[in-house]
């Protein structure tokens, strides 16, 4: 078992275990509880009512978090020449068709979303058993497939997350870096909350939203008040 050093034994201290704490009370005390050298990633975690083994309580979508995540999303753009100029110019980080379905065979998934466009997804199927347990695999319903290819690189880019809950009811999302300031979490947050309130299903019955927990890379879990309005 890992030893748990001094400094984490004085974050874990911070954390009330037996409290539910408000968005901004956890996003000001995650802040306190981050000593890692690094920017650290902080990621919030949904526990929801619903079964995710059933096509109509599916939750998936995407949110555009009005301070991004703080990371710079490494996007491909799958694209015909008469697109390429448009997506480079949109910020996107790589931009072929051929040359980069072929590395994509042979493994290459060194990106973090990829954008196409309609014709493309033909031949994109062959390539979803690289593609999908990654979670890469561009879909019309992310914005990730569309012909307004420079609109959907520039909102990777400046903030758009996708995002799914997976096959234990959970979403797990990044919502920022510990350098950001307590305000801007507690809003990202609040704006990818807001969002899943918005998706509930239908057939979701009983409680929707049964747990919320917030943590940056290596930092004790804060568990959230499910009562955000």
């Amino acid at each position: 078992m890992a030893r748990i050093t001094k400094k984490q034994k004085e974050a874990r201290a911070k954390v009330d275990k037996n409290k539910l704490y408000s968005l901004e009370e956890a996003a000001t005390l995650l802040k306190e509880i981050t000593y890692t050298k690094f920017d650290a990633s902080v990621d919030i975690a949904v526990r929801l009512g619903v079964d995710p083994r059933k096509a109509n309580q599916m939750v998936r979508g995407v949110v555009s978090l009005p301070h991004g995540t703080g990371k710079d999303m490494k996007v491909l753009a799958l694209v015909t020449p008469d697109k390429e100029q448009e997506a480079k110019d949109a910020g996107a980080d790589y931009v072929g068709l051929d040359e980069y379905l072929e590395k994509i065979k042979n493994g290459w998934t060194d990106v973090d979303v990829i954008v196409t466009m309609p014709a493309i997804m033909g031949k994109l199927g062959p390539l979803g058993r690289v593609l999908g347990p990654r979670g890469l695999m561009p879909n019309p319903k992310t914005g990730t497939v569309t012909m307004d290819v420079a609109k959907a690189v520039a909102e990777v880019k400046a903030g758009k997350i996708d995002f799914r809950v997976d096959k234990t009811g959970i979403v797990h999302a990044p919502i920022g870096k510990a350098s950001f300031t307590a305000d801007k979490l507690k809003e990202n947050a609040n704006e990818l909350l807001t969002t899943l309130i918005k998706m509930k299903p239908v057939a979701a019955k009983g409680v929707y939203v049964k747990s919320i927990f917030l943590s940056s890379t290596m930092s004790p879990s804060i568990s959230i008040d499910t009562k955000i309005g």
